[in-house]
């Protein structure tokens, strides 16, 4: 029996879609290179992100991948508090803590930066724990996930995790956990479809499921 819900942070609770692709993109315009579309880039968005930059035409000899995220950061942080929620999104989760869910904030954002946009998007008091990793630089979320549930003396077979990317789906196998992923983030359906988990068009289908 499911007792928690992991959720991804970007691009299940927060549509940053747009932001990333704009802060992507300048990245692009500064190096001389081509731009990419809304579809390109859910098409190539990938972990690490490191990779997804190298598909997107980043050269790192122009500019360091440490000194890009750290760029990426200082714009994004600020920025990111201007998104939007996802459709629903409160009214989801308070549904499904109402039905006794525990609800768990799973992210490769920094601890910090991701409990500033919990706070200023108002919805802290939804979840039993908030996680993030303790650096800038979007690593896996695996150990996150593991130490959590050690801790805890959580059995993967008590969780659901949710999130927007076949890493999120590596995340979920890592841990013995179920899997769904929304359609609404930073990859798109196609890429998605590999998965074979139920697809979602965004975490308010979730309650018709559990």
């Amino acid at each position: 029996m499911k007792k928690y819900i992991f959720l991804d942070f970007n691009g299940t609770i927060i549509d940053d879609i747009d932001l990333c692709l704009a802060l992507l993109n300048q990245v692009l315009r500064k190096q001389g290179h081509k731009e990419v579309t809304k579809e390109e880039y859910k098409n190539i968005f990938t972990f690490p992100v490191k990779r997804y930059y190298e598909l997107a035409g980043v050269d790192f000899a122009l500019d360091s991948f440490e000194s890009l995220a750290d760029w990426f950061i200082k714009e994004y942080q600020p920025l990111s508090l201007k998104c939007n929620l996802f459709p629903k999104m409160k009214e989801t989760l308070e549904s499904l803590k109402a039905r006794g869910y525990h609800l768990v904030i799973l992210s490769a954002s920094e601890k910090n930066n991701l409990l500033e946009q919990c706070e200023s998007f108002g919805i802290v008091s939804y979840f039993d724990e908030i996680l993030g990793i303790d650096n800038i630089h979007a690593e896996s979320k695996v150990k996150l996930a593991l130490n959590f549930m050690r801790e805890h003396e959580i059995s993967g077979t008590e969780v659901l995790f949710v999130g927007d990317t076949l890493h999120d789906l590596e995340v979920a196998k890592a841990i013995d956990a179920s899997c769904m992923l929304v359609c609404c983030g930073h990859q798109s359906k196609e890429v998605l479809q590999q998965a074979g988990v139920p697809l979602l068009a965004s975490i308010s289908d979730l309650l018709a499921l559990v």
